[in-house]
C-alpha cells in the first residue's frame, strides 16, 4: 500500500480565491512564530522535522499515470463519489506506506454488502459548497497539497447535512476519512458526527452547540487532548427528552494533529450496537448505542465554531452501504459470496492492509469447514480497457488466494482463481454507486 508519508506541514490550507494551499506563505508565518518561540526547543525539533518532510514531498510525491484498466480500487470504500464520475484514491494517513496486512490484524471492520451512497466530491467545482448538501453555515470544495482529490473544508461553526444520505439500516458501515491543518488547537471544536431519528430531518437547529437532539448518537473526533500528546473522542446518546444516556471520553493516537493529521473514520452499526474505528483500532465498541424504537436516516457533520482562523477539517471518501456479511450462510448455504471489502491499490493487484477484516471473515468460514473448496473470481468495473480489466481482475483473484494462504495458512489446493473483467457487472455502470458495487471479489463453493 502506498500511502503518502504522514505530512504535517502539507496540510496548510490557504484561503485564497483558487483555494490551493499556500505552503510557501504558511511555513513563513510558521518561521516567525519559532523564531517568537525560540525558547521552547521541543517545537522548534517538532517543525524542523516537519519541514523536512513537506520538502521530501514536494519533490517526491507525483499522481501516478492510471491509464487503462480498472482505474478504482476494487470494492473501494475510498474512491467513489456520491453523485459524481471517478473518484481519488486518497487512502488514510496513520498507517505505514509499507504496511502489511498484519498491520491491521486487530481491524475486525467488514464493509456492508451493498454500497448505498459513496461521495469524494470529484464533479463539484473548487470553491464551491457541493449543492447535495445543506447547511447552515458555509464551508466549501478545496485541494490539498500531497493529498489527491477534492475535500469538503469545513472551518465555521455549523451543521452540513448530505441530503443524498435518505435512510440508514439497521446494519450499515460508514467510512470516510478527515485531515486537520497543523498546530490544530485544543480551543477548536471536534469534528461532529451525528446520526439522527426521523423526526428530527432537516431540522438544522436542531444540531447547534448546545442541542441534544432526541435518540440521537453523536461522535466527536479532535486531534489535540488536554496534554496536547495524542488526539481524542467522544461519544454521546440522549433519550427522548434529551436528556444524557451515555457520555465517553477516550484518547487516541490515530488521530494527533504533530503525528497523524490524517486518519480514516469507520463506523458499523448492527442493530442497537456500535462499532468505531480510527484507522486500524477499534476505540468503541458499544452494544446498546443505538435507540432500538426509533429509525435513523440523517447524517450531521457538526462544526461549533474554531479558536483559531487557520483551524480546519477535510473531509472525503464518504461511502455508506448496506447490510451485515453473513458469510457463512452465504457460502456454505447458497454456495456464493460476494464482497467489497477487499481492496486493491488503483490499477493494480496490491491488496490494501484495511482489507484484513474481510480476508479474516472469509478465512474463519474456511477455517471452520475444513472441506470447502472455493473459486475466487475477480470482477471490476467498466473504466479501461476490456482486456486490461479482465487481466486486472485474474490477477487479483491471484492475490486473493496468495493472501489467504500466508496470512491465515489456508491450503492453496482448496482455491482456485479466475477473473472475469467488466463482463458481469452486478449493477450499473453509469453511476459511481453501480461502479462500486461491480468492483467485487466472488468466492464460489465448489
Amino acid at each position: 500500500m502506498k500511502h503518502l508519508p504522514i505530512l504535517i506541514s502539507a496540510l496548510l490550507f490557504s484561503t485564497t480565491a483558487t483555494t490551493q494551499i499556500d505552503v510557501g506563505g504558511m511555513v513563513k508565518n510558521k518561521v516567525n512564530q519559532r523564531v517568537e518561540q525560540k525558547t521552547n526547543e521541543a517545537i522548534d525539533k517538532t517543525l524542523d522535522k516537519t519541514e523536512e518532510s513537506a520538502k521530501d514531498a514536494a519533490k517526491g510525491n507525483k499522481k501516478k499515470d492510471k491509464k487503462g484498466g480498472d482505474d478504482t480500487n476494487n470494492g473501494s470504500t475510498e474512491t467513489p463519489s456520491g453523485n459524481q464520475e471517478g473518484g481519488s484514491n486518497s487512502n488514510g494517513e496513520g498507517v505505514a506506506s509499507k504496511a502489511t496486512l498484519k498491520t491491521y490484524g486487530k481491524f475486525d471492520f467488514v464493509p456492508g454488502e451493498k454500497v448505498m451512497v459513496t461521495d469524494n466530491f470529484s464533479q463539484v467545482a473548487v470553491g464551491d459548497f457541493p449543492a447535495d448538501w445543506n447547511t447552515n453555515s458555509g464551508g466549501e470544495i478545496v485541494t490539498a497539497e500531497g493529498k489527491e482529490g477534492h475535500w469538503l473544508m469545513l472551518s465555521k461553526e455549523g451543521v452540513f447535512i448530505p441530503d443524498y444520505i435518505t435512510e440508514l439500516p439497521e446494519n450499515f458501515t460508514m467510512q470516510f476519512e478527515l485531515i486537520c491543518n497543523e498546530g490544530f488547537s485544543y480551543y477548536s471544536s471536534a469534528m461532529g458526527i451525528t446520526f439522527v431519528p426521523t423526526n428530527n430531518r432537516g431540522k438544522l437547529n436542531d444540531f447547534s452547540r448546545f442541542s441534544h437532539p432526541p435518540f440521537a448518537l453523536r461522535l466527536h473526533v479532535h486531534p489535540e487532548d488536554a496534554g496536547g500528546s495524542q488526539g481524542w473522542s467522544k461519544v454521546e446518546v440522549w433519550d427522548g427528552q434529551g436528556e444524557s444516556l451515555m457520555h465517553n471520553e477516550i484518547v487516541t493516537s490515530k488521530f494527533d494533529e504533530a503525528k497523524s493529521s490524517h486518519v480514516k473514520v469507520s463506523i458499523w452499526r448492527q442493530k442497537q450496537r456500535l462499532r468505531v474505528y480510527l484507522n486500524d483500532e477499534k476505540i468503541y465498541d458499544i452494544p446498546r448505542a443505538f435507540d432500538a424504537t426509533s429509525k435513523y436516516n440523517t447524517v450531521v457533520f457538526n462544526v461549533d465554531g474554531m479558536h483559531k482562523p487557520e483551524d480546519r477539517y477535510l473531509i472525503s471518501n464518504i461511502t455508506l452501504a448496506q447490510g451485515a456479511p453473513d458469510t457463512r450462510n452465504k457460502l456454505i448455504t447458497e454456495g456464493k459470496f460476494v464482497t467489497h471489502g477487499i481492496l486493491f491499490d488503483s490499477g493494480s493487484d496490491r491488496i490494501k492492509a484495511e482489507s484484513y477484516g474481510a480476508l479474516k471473515d472469509i478465512a474463519n468460514v474456511l477455517i471452520e469447514n475444513p472441506t470447502v473448496k472455493v473459486k475466487i473470481i475477480g470482477h471490476t468495473d467498466s473504466d479501461g480497457e476490456d482486456a486490461n480489466n479482465l487481466e486486472l481482475s485474474k490477477k487479483r483473484a491471484e492475490a486473493v488466494k496468495e493472501a489467504l494462504s500466508k496470512e491465515f495458512a489456508i491450503d492453496p489446493s482448496r482455491m482456485e482463481t479466475d477473473g472475469k473483467g467488466e463482463s458481469q457487472p452486478a449493477d450499473k455502470n453509469d453511476t459511481p454507486v453501480g461502479k462500486a458495487n461491480n468492483r467485487r471479489v466472488e468466492f464460489v463453493k465448489l
